[in-house]
């Protein structure tokens, strides 16, 4: 995979680049820094600086008529692959490469410069009404495919936005709610899809959200545009908002938000030239990031190609390959799929979707397809010699609680030898703007597929939905069939499935739980009076299923195939290792079926114990292996210190305890297939951070402050010291180890002052000691 690196370049364009911005106007200067219309941004006319075509994504490309046309309806035809949901599904860095690919040929054939994806955002709660945009409820998972995306379009000349930078979880109230996120669960949970991406990708442009992060207006957040995307990832792009993001375009610039988009006002900009002139916002920070947008600027338009073909007919046949790898057999009872005209001769297709097909999401990311095709015609024009085939609409995609056609469906049905039902969620149930109040089917669908199944053995739910659903008859059905939004050629891939000419191999990038309940934001969703609370912290997805021991539906990673695959000898390159080495983690995994198969193989990490509190286990590799019938094959992994690593808040850095960690090697977040143990010995130093309120037992527990602690009130530890014995092994009881340390001029009756507490504190600001899991010598609490 190539990375297109914007300062990677050679130092003629840094240097033409410094020198246009040398030549320009104030007034230019902050011109720049807004869009000139819906999708274009600013040029400069007189300094020969063009224009670039930004447009939406992220799984096909919206491309207005003109850059001063919102584009929804009458847009340029453009290939409509899967939907991120779906791509996630297939866990193939690989092919969403080459999905990346496509999508950038087809910029260049429209003349779009910067495609506005993909989106990185987690699945946080399974009513996200823009969940179908998003990969996962992982935050590898969503970095690793965002980070492949990125590259395969980038790979074309054709530039990204990773977006919605960051925590922009909640469509209801989007432009004001608050994601009231700790530090630490900010860190590991929504920003690592971000770092991922950029550091393994680096993406022209990043997307600044609508939302609040911690308060603060994604828009003009200094800790997020610059400490973190910039200073601490290495950043080299420049930073968008999302379309009628900004609140207070001064703070946005100052913060390092490069472009408003899209072009709201002059007066913004009259507002900008003012605060320069009023020494308000320091016109070096303006040429800074103005010299940044030129550089993507002009390093966009040298890239642009002539001719280019935009490839319908190539990619709409690739789109239906892309889809049959993300499709995801969650249920095969009695191997009732793949159908074969020697098991059934009459076959039922139930249900409008299988004529009227779902293949998108709603909102800015609908793509106006090339084609569309529909599965009731490609079942009965490729797959419908020898068997007959008919069919059945079942229910009103218009109304959701019409009944009146199921007896029709449950007739042909029974008549039939196997019944193909396909439901799933209406277009208006999923869309950006708005958020799921549930996670039910129409009721007009769940009684087709209840009722169907009492007559018909052999009923296989066909589903097509963006997100989790809950399935009140999967007790009744044999066969369930998880579509996703599979785009424009997405039928022809559910058939090719259904009869086997496809081996179903994805796996679930999302949890499906049973009912809301049990999901991890049930309680904090979608928040309320403007904020959000994520009480469920680092508990996101698998996470908390595992933590709280609930069931699910189907878990996170669960998918079935058509064979059987078995995995072997795990094998660690070191039982031991240091946080600054890598472990090589081997294992095989053969098919032992009797047909070419894909697996998805999982790994995944679990310390121990730890200082913090940890998920029981967390994603950490994966990989997809292709497999002939009887065929082996020896996958590596390998894992350094961010891997077991968690995020101290408090420290503000990531911090690799020393301690045994498992490593575990699975089909599924529930599956565990092999585990192998070793041991991480830590060779960072971390400070002790102490304060006048740091408890006295985390003083105690570190040698070098326990030295101090000693040399400032002996005689109270001695006091507690049994005699013959040093005053390491003083019986100190927890109720007194559990204050802090302002309280110990008062419990030692003033045998350390008050003035001795702030310079026994601000000697112990100098000690580190090596991380490792601490226990505290408690003793029973002493009566008074």
């Amino acid at each position: 995979m190539t990375t297109f690196g914007l300062r990677a370049q050679n130092n003629e364009l840094e240097k033409k680049v410094n020198d246009l911005v040398s030549k320009m106007t104030l007034e230019e200067k902050v011109s720049l820094c807004s869009g000139r219309d819906d999708w274009s941004s600013q040029p400069i006319e007189r300094l020969d600086i063009p224009w670039i075509w930004m447009a939406d994504g992220p799984h096909g490309l919206r491309r207005a008529p003109a850059t001063n046309k919102a584009g929804y309806g009458d847009q340029h035809p453009a290939t409509c692959f899967p939907t991120a949901s779906a791509l996630s599904a297939s866990w193939d860095v690989d092919l969403i490469y080459k999905v990346g690919q496509a999508l950038g040929e087809e910029c260049q054939a429209l003349g779009v410069n910067v495609l506005l994806g993909p989106g990185v955002n987690i699945k946080r709660s399974v009513l996200g009404g823009r969940n179908f945009e998003y990969f996962s409820e992982d935050p590898v998972l969503s970095g690793e495919l965002g980070a492949a995306y990125i590259n395969g379009v980038q790979s074309q000349g054709v530039g990204t936005s990773l977006k919605h930078f960051t925590a922009n979880n909640v469509e209801t109230m989007r432009m004001f709610m608050n994601s009231d996120v700790d530090m630490r669960t900010l860190h590991e949970i929504y920003l690592t899809p971000f770092e991922i991406a950029v550091k393994k990708a680096q993406p022209w442009t990043v997307m600044a959200c609508y939302n609040r992060v911690q308060g603060v207006y994604g828009t003009q957040s200094p800790y997020l545009l610059t400490r973190i995307l910039k200073e601490e990832w290495g950043f080299e792009g420049i930073v968008v908002s999302d379309w009628f993001a900004v609140i207070d375009r001064v703070e946005a610039l100052k913060a390092g938000m490069h472009i408003e988009m899209p072009h709201v006002s002059n007066v913004n900009d009259e507002i900008v030239l003012k605060a320069v002139q009023d020494g308000d916002l320091d016109e070096a920070i303006l040429d800074k990031l103005v010299k940044e947008i030129v550089m993507v600027v002009l390093k966009a338009k040298s890239l642009d190609r002539e001719g280019v073909d935009q490839k319908v007919d190539e990619h709409h046949q690739f789109a239906r390959e892309v889809h049959g790898q993300a499709i995801t057999l969650l249920k095969n009872d009695n191997a009732v799929l793949p159908i074969s005209d020697d098991k059934y001769k009459k076959i039922a297709v139930i249900g409008q979707f299988a004529s009227d097909p779902r293949y998108q999401g709603n909102g800015s990311s609908e793509v106006k397809p090339t084609q569309l095709d529909n599965v009731l015609d490609i079942i009965k024009a490729e797959y419908g010699k020898g068997v007959k085939v008919k069919y059945a609409q079942g229910y009103n995609l218009k109304d959701d609680d019409d009944y009146t056609m199921i007896d029709e469906a449950v007739k042909l049905a029974q008549e039939s030898d196997i019944a193909l039902v396909f439901a799933g969620l209406p277009l208006h149930y999923e869309s950006e703007g708005i958020d799921r109040k549930h996670i039910d089917m129409p009721a007009a669908h769940n009684k087709l597929m209840a009722e169907v199944a009492k007559v018909q053995a052999n009923t296989v739910a066909v589903l097509t939905n963006g997100s989790a659903v809950a399935m009140p008859w999967i007790n009744e059905v044999p066969a369930v069939v998880e579509t996703w939004l599979g785009g424009q050629a997405g039928a022809g891939a559910v058939a090719d499935v259904l009869f086997g000419a496809v081996n179903p191999s994805g796996k679930l990038a999302e949890t499906f739980p049973v009912k809301l309940a049990d999901t991890p934001a049930s309680f904090n969703f979608p928040g309320e009076q403007g904020n959000v609370i994520y009480g469920e912290r680092i508990f996101v997805g698998y996470r908390y299923y595992d933590e709280k021991q609930i069931e699910p539906l189907f878990p996170f990673g669960h998918g079935l195939s058509y064979t059987s695959f078995e995995y072997s000898d795990i094998r660690v390159s070191a039982k031991k290792v240091t946080d600054k080495d890598v472990l090589e983690v081997r294992v095989k995994v053969a098919n032992t079926g009797a047909v070419a198969g894909k697996e998805i193989v999982q790994l995944y990490i679990s310390d121990a114990e730890s200082t913090l509190q940890r998920p029981e286990k967390e994603l950490k590799r994966f990989v997809k292996v292709e497999l002939q019938p009887g065929e082996t094959k020896e996958l590596s992994f390998e894992l350094s210190g961010r891997d077991y690593s968690y995020y101290d808040a408090k420290r503000d850095m990531w911090i690799a305890e020393s301690g045994d960690f498992t490593v575990m090697v699975a089909a599924s977040s529930r599956d565990i297939r092999l585990k192998e143990t070793i041991e991480l010995e830590s060779t960072q130093q971390v400070p002790l951070m102490a304060d006048k309120y740091t408890f006295a037992k985390e003083l105690w527990d570190n040698p070098d402050a326990r030295e101090l602690l000693k040399e400032y009130m002996p005689n109270w530890i001695k006091g507690w010291t049994p005699e013959g014995k040093s005053m390491d092994e003083a019986n100190i009881p927890g109720f007194f180890m559990e204050h802090p340390m302002i309280k110990f001029p008062y419990i030692t009756h003033n045998e350390i002052t008050h003035e001795e507490v702030d310079e026994l504190i601000e000697r112990c600001k100098s000690i580190t000691y090596t991380p490792g899991y601490k226990t505290f010598k408690e003793v029973e609490n002493v009566s008074f």
